[in-house]
């Protein structure tokens, strides 16, 4: 028919226009897409299904679809199926020469009529071309793994998928803490790591995992270790074989009683030996094959109609000798995971995996007659066994359940789940102010320290000794066991670690050592101490919520100025101290010189007898200069010359400066001056760069230690303080109070309590590395939770607060300064120097007036010498004056006397030759005078000398008559000379 039209085309166009042929052949092409439009594209679905019945099934379900309104005649399905043969090669050799040689779009897979073998040789066949395969029955976990079955999805879940049931069932039932006892096979690992992965966000720990080999006769030493886990919640996922002896074999060990509960898969929930109280799980519709044949020709409905018609137009492989990769395959295979509907096994949606979602899950429960029956619903529908009225939750919910459940033992009353144990073994070390320990007094009582404090015996392994221990963690740990309703004994760490992940005793595998592997060994159960929390640590325990936050700081010696004699000195330098002393000794010299020579100074003669101001001597220069430089009231010795004045107002300002100057620094260096820290922080260069001359170190196995392991900038550091490390706190504090240890870094709430209680001690720096300090306890222990909740009660009600001001802050009462920047009090350390100096002058002052005393009295008899020495030559002279006029004087009267006797005799010579005759001698009036005096001597004679005793207090007078002239002459001599020669004689 289309050559006729084609024919006919030819020959219109031979006598028609260029446009009536344009025409025509559209109409032609019209017509060939009208005729090949009109045949609808036939796909053909194969299957392989356990029986004929399923066959039959399969060809009316198939048949259905293509009198189904949405085909419009665009499709038209055809189907053909085969059985599945036990023998897996059978199966593949079935599949290349009855299947594909009809060239099938999509294969549906049921398993063996004996058997539910799962169809892995039909998904490998199938795979290899491309062509999508639906399986009905196979849940299998390894069907989930794309790289082996990459074409492959199912109607039912992968028995993996219990999980989500089992982590929504702990959930609604409260239960956080399980035992998971899992097949060491591929099913059992796969159930696990889903389990996991669920269960995390949900906060749901994993006690202990318990791995057994499946097919063993035995299970009792895997499962006798659970009576030693808190938890009593054991999830079991085992196939049914195994599970009758598990179950065997948990009764005799005593694991079925009321306290416990038991969760297992749907094929262990199977066994004939399944206790009374176990809850499991059966998939609604799962063994139905027939829903499930009409689910998935449902699917390949839905894809194909929404599939683009060009990945039809490529045939599928019709052989298996075909080599060419079918390249629709992969398109068609994405339409069917894509689907989600309704359909006889409820809502129909795939993951990327192929796994079905949303199936839904009856939870069965074995009740005291031995009967299963349905006790809850997972997923979108009610089942007949659970009654409207016994189900607890919202619709909305995926699961709901009935609270008429048996548990083990026959109970009806729900198990906690966990071990409650009411006495708790507690471990802690000494750690000044958390955890005080002390010896325990003779009465073996350990005393309450205060109304508010007390203290509890703690057991010391190594030593044998108990001791009693108290501080800050010991009453929050009091607090905390009286809300929350527990006992506890208290013992001190063995090594006295915190903890540290290393290897012991040589061996390759790392172990936890401290307090921390007490904890993970069972020997504790709870860390109460300053720990803190961080990555490494919380891998392995359960930390509740912080207790306190801090970080690290460093710890330092305070470096104070030495407070010697002369503090007061130290606002200027040796140098200018020298300079400014000079400088006063040199102006005096200069003064003195000036006002000595100028016209108009005040210098005047020691023989001058004015009465003004004394003169500018050097002494008074002197004084001048340094009470100019005193600020000291000058009251005399003040130059006069303008030339000297001018160099004493230069002087006043040199003084007013240098004194200024003086004052400000003395301020810097004493009021203002205050214990600083030896470094500055952290990023300190002496700690980023490390020299011999400058220690610093932490404590051994402790979170600072990790911490500076773990960061990388700061690994220099780690390295240089490594082997410097202590092993205990004590003992790095006390090396920096001796001045060994230069920095400590450590936790900021230890550091601030010694730095408060010991005023030489002082931190560095703002902290670094914020962290908390938590309650350690054992991985999941059904303690974390509730002792969280006092933790934040304890922080709510101000308690913690509390504890920082009684413990670490000491109430306030620290005696040390307050490091702030406002102005210290001086104190005797600081001015001794002053007093010191004062003294000094004291003592000089009275050394000084003492050889003053010496002095002057040395002095005195020197001079009272002199005196003597003066005046007895003054009055040698003035004997010698005296001598020299008594000899004037007596020369004067000799000659008076010659010359009068001389005028006598003339006159007597002149009366005898005058009057011839001889006259009687007669001594002259004058002569008579001078004979009549104190010794009684008629005659005249000269004056002897005084004989050698003659002293001051004899005097002798001479008396000597009146001269001729009437003048009466005397002088009143004292003879005192040493020198006096009692030989001399007046001449």
């Amino acid at each position: 028919m289309v050559r006729q039209w084609f024919t006919m085309a030819t020959e219109h166009t031979a006598v028609k226009t260029y446009a009536d042929i344009l025409k025509s052949m559209l109409a032609v092409v019209l017509l060939l897409l009208m005729s090949v439009s009109a045949e609808p594209k036939v796909v053909t679905i194969g299957a392989s299904l356990s029986s004929e019945r399923y066959q039959h099934q399969f060809k009316l379900a198939v048949e259905a679809l293509n009198r189904r309104p949405q085909l419009q005649n665009s499709l038209q399905f055809n189907s053909t199926s085969i059985l599945m043969d036990g023998n897996p090669i059978r199966s593949a050799l079935d599949v290349c020469d009855k299947l594909l040689a009809e060239q099938v779009f999509t294969v549906v897979v049921s398993h063996p009529n004996s058997s539910f073998q799962a169809p892995i040789s039909v998904s490998y066949t199938c795979g290899y071309y491309n062509i999508p395969v639906i399986g009905i029955s196979a849940r299998d976990s390894a069907f989930s793994d794309i790289n082996v079955h990459k074409m492959f999805l199912r109607t039912v879940p992968p028995y993996s998928h219990q999980a989500d049931v089992w982590v929504a069932m702990l959930e609604q039932l409260g239960w956080y803490r399980v035992i998971f006892v899992y097949s060491a096979d591929e099913e059992g690992r796969a159930i696990l790591s889903r389990f996991q992965t669920l269960a995390e966000p949900k906060e749901i720990k994993i006690d202990r995992t318990i791995k057994y080999m499946p097919g063993q006769t035995n299970y009792t030493e895997d499962l006798v270790q659970i009576h030693n886990l808190e938890a009593r919640v054991i999830l079991l996922t085992a196939a049914t074989d195994d599970a009758e002896v598990l179950f065997s074999d948990a009764e005799s060990c005593g694991l079925m009683a009321e306290d416990f509960a038991w969760i297992v898969s749907e094929r262990a929930f199977n066994a004939a030996t399944t206790p009374i109280g176990v809850l499991g799980l059966h998939l609604v519709n799962g063994t139905d094959e027939e829903k499930h044949i009409s689910d998935a020709v449902d699917i390949v409905f839905d894809a194909f109609t929404r599939v683009s018609p060009s990945a039809l137009d490529s045939p599928p492989p019709s052989k298996c000798s075909d080599l060419d990769n079918w390249q629709s395959g992969e398109v068609i295979l994405a339409a069917l995971k894509s689907t989600k509907m309704s359909g006889q096994t409820g809502q129909l949606s795939f993951t990327e995996l192929g796994d079905r979602l949303d199936a839904m899950y009856e939870i069965m429960n074995m009740n005291t007659s031995r009967r299963q029956v349905a006790v809850g619903l997972y997923g979108g529908i009610q089942v007949s066994s659970v009654k409207p009225p016994q189900v607890v939750g919202a619709d909305q919910e995926p699961l709901r359940m009935s609270k008429n459940i048996t548990w083990p033992g026959g109970v009806t009353v729900k198990p906690k789940g966990l071990r409650i144990k009411r006495n708790l073994t507690v471990v802690t070390l000494g750690e000044i102010p958390f955890v005080n320990v002390e010896k325990m007094p003779a009465d073996g009582i350990c005393k309450r320290l205060n109304a508010k404090s007390n203290s509890f015996p703690c057991y010391n392994f190594t030593s044998g000794t108990t001791h009693c221990c108290s501080g800050y963690c010991i009453d929050m740990l009091e607090n905390i066991a009286a809300n929350v309703s527990f006992n506890f004994t208290i013992h001190l760490s063995s090594d006295g670690l915190y903890g540290s992940f290393e290897r012991r005793n040589g061996s390759e595998s790392k172990q936890w050592n401290g307090m921390m592997g007490e904890l993970i060994d069972g020997k504790a159960d709870l860390i109460v101490a300053p720990l803190t929390i961080n990555p490494e640590r919380a891998a392995y325990i359960d930390f509740t919520k912080p207790f306190k936050y801090q970080g690290l700081n460093i710890l330092v010696r305070k470096t104070q100025k030495d407070s010697s004699l002369a503090s007061f000195l130290q606002p200027f330098q040796d140098t200018l101290w020298i300079l400014v002393g000079l400088s006063v000794h040199v102006v005096a010299l200069v003064l003195y010189l000036l006002d000595r020579f100028s016209p108009f100074g005040r210098f005047k003669l020691a023989k001058s007898e004015d009465t003004e101001e004394d003169a500018l001597n050097l002494s008074s220069a002197m004084w001048f200069s340094w009470g100019v430089l005193l600020n000291s009231g000058i009251g005399e010795g003040t130059p006069r010359s303008f030339s000297a004045r001018v160099l004493g107002m230069v002087w006043a300002g040199f003084a007013m400066i240098i004194v200024a100057s003086y004052t400000a620094n003395l301020a810097a260096f004493l009021v203002l001056d205050r214990p600083e820290a030896l470094i500055s922080g952290i990023d300190d260069p002496r700690l980023r760069n490390p020299t011999e001359n400058f220690r610093y170190a932490t404590v051994k196995g402790s979170a600072v230690e990790m911490y500076f392991k773990r960061q990388v900038e700061l690994s220099t550091m780690y390295r240089n303080m490594e082997d410097k490390n202590y092993h205990t706190a004590e003992d790095a504090i006390e090396a920096v109070r001796k001045g060994e240890l230069h920095a400590f870094i450590w936790d900021s709430p230890r550091l601030e309590y010694e730095a408060a209680n010991d005023c030489d001690l002082t931190t560095a720096g703002d902290l670094f590395g914020r962290s908390g300090l938590g309650i350690g306890l054992r991985k999941n222990s059904h303690w974390t939770h509730p002792v969280s909740l006092a933790v934040l009660e304890l922080h709510e009600s101000g308690f913690m607060e509390e504890l920082d001001n009684r413990w670490i802050l000491v109430d306030s009462k620290s005696q040390c300064p307050e490091g702030n920047s406002a102005p210290a009090t001086l104190g005797l350390t600081n001015m001794a120097g002053v007093f010191m100096m004062v003294a000094g002058g004291i003592v000089a002052g009275v050394l000084l007036i003492f050889i003053e005393i010496a002095y002057k009295r040395h002095r005195g008899l020197k001079e009272k010498e002199l005196e003597l020495a003066r005046n007895a030559a003054d009055r040698w002279r003035g004997n010698i004056e005296k001598r020299r006029t008594l000899r004037q004087t007596l020369q004067k009267q000799r000659e008076e006397q010659m010359r009068a006797a001389n005028a006598v005799g003339m006159k007597q010579q002149e009366a005898l030759t005058q009057g011839n005759s001889m006259t009687p001698y007669r001594r002259s009036p004058l002569l008579e005078g001078a004979g009549s005096n104190a010794t009684g001597v008629s005659h005249f004679s000269p004056p002897q000398p005084l004989p050698p005793h003659f002293t001051s207090s004899h005097s002798a007078r001479g008396h000597f008559a009146h001269s001729p002239g009437g003048v009466r002459t005397g002088r009143t001599v004292t003879w005192h000379n040493p020198a006096h020669n009692p030989d001399f004689s007046v001449i």
